[in-house]
């Protein structure tokens, strides 16, 4: 039976099965936007070794300033 109070009961199936808390998941099949996809940011690939290094400084990755753009790539990824 459909809960009323998500928005988004597939993508809700989808989260819980994945192991997300049902408030979680709740909270993400009720977003306006729920199920759409992703941003619209280039790739990685396509920004300044300067784009990557202020992001890599926002989200905190240590030795950033010795790394070059690669590395700076797959450490955003990974982190």
């Amino acid at each position: 039976m459909a809960n009323p109070r998500i928005k988004n009961e597939e993508q809700y199936e989808a989260l819980v099965k994945k192991g997300y808390s049902k408030e979680k998941s709740a909270r993400i099949a009720n977003t306006p936007d729920a199920g759409e996809k992703g941003g619209r940011a280039k790739p990685y690939e396509e920004w300044t070794k300067e784009e990557l290094y202020q992001q890599a400084k926002r989200v905190g990755i240590q030795g950033r300033s010795y790394m070059n753009k690669k590395n700076l790539i797959k450490s955003l990824r990974t982190n």
